[in-house]
Order: structure tokens, then C-alpha cells, then sequence
């Protein structure tokens, strides 16, 4: 499916074969966990968490010297923490404290009915970096963890955050509409609620094994098992909250955030990204950041953290250690 057409169909995905044993252990044993109140902050049989402002549980990796320049990872939907494993890996090599962590009914944050929009998920991300007390931090968003981390930078940041990276990221506003003429029409979003509620699994599956990694151009080389492991995320989280997200990631209209953003900002895009469009996102952003450097990668696709790890973590680097 490519997201600039309005009528998502099955044959511009590439489906695989899923190894159903591993994969549906892996699900079962998230979704058994149990989604506790908390009170305050403490830890889990499966890692980390604290509560939020409006008391939800959100699950945080956090890995590294304490005293180490912090950076903060912000993961795109639906998908979890895990997504930035070989960004965490490598930047724990090189001596950083790195942390991740859940949305709100994503992963194994708590699988809640309301808050599923920008202003609390940035109050999450707040929530994170005020019990771990982070200052100098870098935030790393991609896709709608983009507009996640430039939302958190421009209402919570201020005294915190260092550095700003937007990868593939969905600010200004993706959807279509007057003061936007440019962007994707509404109904292309009604098409990924109308898939992810007539059969999420299928779905997440053509999602991540097409589009996403830009496995559905002709050459492409796929690889199973980064589509196994988006749809493991995906599954792993609440439907409800990713039905509401794509709201969330679509509608927000980031400009008045990206304009209070003082702090130094790369921007990084692949120019074949097929889910969020680069003349409609990095483009304006960079226009609209008042420090922003913007990079374009020719023929790379959205999920390219993944796809070309080692070239971005590079290229990441080279930008903190600047």
C-alpha cells in the first residue's frame, strides 16, 4: 500500500511467512503481563515503569553510566521501544545513557481507553525524564515519534533538552486540509483505521513487509525478519490506542511547536519514504525550526533506522558530538 493513494490495496504489498510459533509465544507472553496499577515509579518482572501525571504506567528502558549524556528515544507507530534496539546498542558502545519507552498503550506501557493524543504523550515523555531527572539530553524521534519528541521539546523541554533528531518524522501536519494543501487526504487515514480494524495482524504484516521499508520497490531486498519483528510490536500493543493514534499522528499540527524550538535540530528524510512524504514534512519543518540542518537520503525509505542502521547511527553521532 502506498499511503499517497486513497484506496489501500493488497497488490502493492509484499506478504511473507510468518513463523507463527515464535512470534504468537512472544505476544501471549506480553499480553499476559499483568498492567498493575503503579504507584509513583518501581520495577516489573519485565523492566521498568513509572506513572504518569493521569495515572498510566508507562514501561522505559534505561541503559548506561548515570552520568553519561542521556539520549531519549522516540519510537513510531504502532511499535514499541524495541524499534530503536541498534540505535540503543550502538550508543551504549560509545559510552551515552540511552532510553526508551513505551507509549501509552503501546508495548508494554499500560493498555489504557483515553489519552491517546499528543498532549499526553509528551506529558508520558515528561513524566520519564522527570523521575530519571535527565538534563542535557538528546531526543531521537522517528515518524510519530517525531512529532512525540518536537511536542515534548517545545512544551517540557526547556532546561533539558540539548539536541533535537527528527527522523522520518510527521511534523508540520500530515493531513490535508486548507492551510495544508499539500498533504495526504483524510481518507487515506480512514483507510489504515478500516485495515487495522477489519484484521490488525494482516494488516501490520502488508504494512511492515510493503510500504514501510520500501520492500514493495521493484529490486528491493526483503528481509522476514524486520517483518516479524515490527508486527511483534505492533501486536504486542492495544488497538484501541493505535486506532486513536493514527489521529494523533495525522491531524497534530505541529508548526506553532517546531517555531518555539530553539535548540539545534537534524533533520534526516528518505526521499522515497512512502509513509510520510518528504516534501510535505522535512521540507516545511526545516523551514520552520529556527536551527535546524536538514539531510535527504536518495532512495531511502521510512523505516531506514532500520533498514540502514549503520549509515544513521553515524550520522547521528556525528551530530551529538558536534
Amino acid at each position: 500500500m502506498n499511503l499517497g493513494s486513497t484506496t489501500p490495496t493488497r497488490r502493492d504489498m509484499m506478504t511473507g511467512t510468518l513463523g507463527i510459533a515464535a512470534a504468537t509465544t512472544a505476544v501471549a507472553a506480553s499480553s499476559a503481563r499483568a498492567k498493575e496499577p503503579a504507584k509513583g515509579a518501581g520495577h516489573r518482572s519485565d523492566g521498568e515503569y513509572v506513572t504518569s501525571k493521569d495515572g498510566t504506567a508507562i514501561f522505559y528502558k534505561d541503559w548506561g553510566p548515570k552520568s553519561a549524556q542521556p539520549l531519549v528515544f522516540h519510537h513510531g507507530w504502532p511499535l514499541s521501544g524495541d524499534d530503536w534496539d541498534a540505535q540503543m546498542l550502538f550508543f551504549l558502545g560509545k559510552g551515552f545513557r540511552v532510553v526508551a519507552h513505551d507509549r501509552r498503550g503501546h508495548g508494554r506501557s499500560a493498555q489504557v481507553s483515553d489519552g491517546h493524543d499528543m498532549d499526553h504523550y509528551a506529558a508520558d515523555v515528561a513524566a520519564v525524564v522527570e523521575h530519571l531527572d535527565l538534563r542535557n539530553a538528546v531526543h531521537i524521534g522517528h515518524s510519530t515519534g517525531g512529532g512525540e519528541a518536537a511536542h515534548y521539546a517545545a512544551r517540557h523541554g526547556k532546561g533539558r533538552i540539548s539536541k533535537l533528531v527528527l527522523i522520518g518524522a510527521v511534523p508540520p501536519i500530515m493531513v490535508k486540509t486548507s492551510a495544508n494543501p499539500g498533504g495526504l487526504p483524510v481518507e487515506v487515514f480512514d483507510g489504515l483505521r478500516s485495515g487495522l480494524a477489519a484484521d490488525r495482524s494482516q494488516f501490520y504484516l502488508d504494512f511492515a513487509g510493503g510500504p514501510f521499508y520500501g520492500f514493495n520497490r521493484e529490486g528491493a531486498k526483503r528481509s522476514e525478519a524486520m517483518v516479524q519483528n515490527w508486527w511483534r510490536q505492533g501486536m504486542a500493543g492495544a488497538a484501541n490506542a493505535h486506532y486513536l493514534g493514527i489521529k494523533a499522528f495525522s491531524e497534530t499540527d505541529f508548526t506553532d511547536d517546531l517555531k518555539s524550538i530553539d535548540v539545534p535540530t537534524l533533520v534526516l528524510h528518505g526521499d522515497d519514504d512512502q509513509i510520510v512524504p518528504i516534501a510535505d514534512s522535512a521540507l516545511l519543518s526545516a523551514k520552520l525550526l529556527k536551527n535546524a540542518t536538514l539531510k535527504v537520503y536518495k532512495g531511502l525509505p521510512h523505516g531506514m533506522a532500520t533498514t540502514h542502521a549503520g549509515l544513521i547511527n553515524e550520522d547521528l553521532l556525528e551530530f551529538i558530538a558536534a
